[in-house]
């Protein structure tokens, strides 16, 4: 059985695939490691690249996508494919130094206690904004999830088998692995570590991709929002009951009174706002559930290339 499996997401990574590669046969010895590289629908030549490091070595799986199914699916795909006693989830542009992994997998060896390895950025290369609004999205998933979230931790890491077979328990179709991970238990250990420069190419992370990443976590770990809507429409409930007494009150008193037309339209423009917030709430969780009831795959495989010394063994 092999020791380690390393799932690799590509997309469009054609330039760094081969000296990802490379730098693993630096770290690991050929025959206690095997690499899954999921091609995410890549759109430049990477799967060429895949295919020629696949027929130059024996320690290679790769899974081809129909189209690009996203990051998560990528990962998914991988833990279906992974044979190793460990598994490392590591991204291709060696931002991620294999190094790391052989420290994770060490951990494991000596503590047996101890499931997942789970790296985290100790200092972000980054813009004041982004860095600003991904401490913001932390600390509030964290308050509205029933599972917390550790800050800066990235689906870097490195888990036994065990864990493996938990996650492909749940074959939910809006996957948000930080939250699975968090979800699913286990004794994790977190370790610092400082991300190095991409070998080649640019991120495929926009800030647009990562606010609709984040609120796919908030959606799929947390309840709240929808209680969020409830207690909304008890507080305009309330509040136009209490208007509504001061207006039967002014009518008995003063008599009737032609009410402002600035009041009108604030009070319907409110209104109009909160039903159309809760309807939007409503709307992001039925969409979900709408496709999730569709039951459709996670991810498409146009074709697998297997490990050749799986090959000579069946």
């Amino acid at each position: 059985m092999t020791k380690l499996s390393l799932i690799v997401p590509c997309y469009n990574e054609e330039q760094n695939v081969e000296a990802f590669y490379a730098r693993c046969q630096e770290v690991f010895p050929t025959d206690q490691y095997e690499v899954v590289f999921v091609n995410d629908g890549s759109k430049d030549g990477t799967y060429k690249k895949l295919q020629k490091l696949h027929e130059e070595h024996d320690n290679i799986l790769v899974v081809n996508f129909s189209r690009n199914f996203g990051k998560e699916s990528a990962i998914y795909a991988g833990l279906h494919y992974a044979s190793g006693s460990y598994i490392s989830i590591i991204d291709a542009d060696l931002q991620q130094d294999p190094e790391i992994v052989r420290n994770m997998v060490n951990i494991l060896e000596e503590k047996p206690d101890i499931d997942v390895v789970a790296a985290y950025q100790a200092q972000r290369h980054e813009g004041k904004l982004m860095s600003w609004c991904k401490d913001r999205f932390y600390k509030f998933i964290n308050r509205l999830s029933e599972v917390d979230l550790r800050e800066n931790a990235s689906d870097f890491r490195t888990f036994r088998a065990s864990v493996q077979k938990a996650l492909l328990d749940m074959p939910e179709y809006f996957r948000f692995s930080k939250g699975l991970f968090s979800w699913v238990g286990f004794e994790t250990e977190y370790i610092p570590y400082e991300a190095a420069e991409r070998f080649a190419g640019t991120t495929k992370w926009s800030f647009t991709k990562l606010l609709k990443y984040a609120m796919e976590g908030i959606i799929s770990f947390s309840t709240l929002p929808l209680q969020l809507a409830t207690f909304f429409g008890a507080i305009v409930s309330a509040i136009a009951i209490i208007y509504g007494i001061v207006i039967i009150a002014q009518t008995l008193i003063t008599g009737i009174d032609v009410p402002g037309y600035a009041t009108t339209i604030v009070v319907v423009l409110f209104l109009g706002g909160v039903q159309l917030l809760v309807m939007g709430i409503l709307g992001e969780y039925l969409a979900k559930t709408y496709i999730q009831g569709k039951h459709r795959p996670v991810y498409i495989a146009k074709n697998v290339l297997e490990k050749k010394n799986t090959k000579e063994e069946n």
